[in-house]
């Protein structure tokens, strides 16, 4: 297996990961399938989305899979009143990566990245790879570092 972009930024930052891989299913892109697959709890597997703040800011929000983004919430965390969904025909042009392998790591640009403050609970969460059918496992502090990431409350 290649490494991914996200691979080789932890790499930079010399963080240890753990890689799982899983066979991907186009009917079910869920992030509740990918944990199924990789024998981890949905709420321990983090799914990214990409949203735009009404002040027309992309970024990345990673919240456990089991959970729904709260868009008022992160658009107030990121300094406005909302954010959206960014529709899935512009994801992977803004980021470099297609739905079911979007991570926080790694895009085309260094998006701000929101991540649900229920990540820090676990000694290992689960992101995508950038790549379907990747997963990486690693300490939530560890991404924190590797992302600057806002630790807040973000889901309903």
């Amino acid at each position: 297996m290649n490494k991914t972009n996200a691979m080789r930024i932890l790499d930079r930052f010399q963080i240890v990961y753990e890689v799982r891989t899983y066979k991907v299913e186009e009917s079910d892109l869920s992030a509740e399938h990918v944990a199924d697959q990789i024998g981890l709890p949905a709420e321990q597997v983090f799914k990214t989305l990409v949203a735009r703040t009404d002040q027309r800011e992309v970024v990345l929000a990673c919240v456990p899979g089991n959970s729904e983004l709260d868009v008022k919430k992160l658009g107030a965390t990121a300094g406005g009143k909302r954010a959206d969904l960014v529709p899935l025909k512009e994801v992977h042009e803004l980021t470099g990566y297609i739905r079911g392998g979007v991570s926080p790591l790694g895009a085309h640009k260094d998006f701000r990245v929101f991540l649900d403050e229920t990540a820090v609970l676990w000694d290992v969460m689960s992101i995508s790879a950038g790549q379907r059918g990747i997963q990486i496992l690693l300490a939530p502090d560890d991404l924190i570092r590797a992302t600057h990431a806002v630790v807040c409350e973000i889901c309903k």
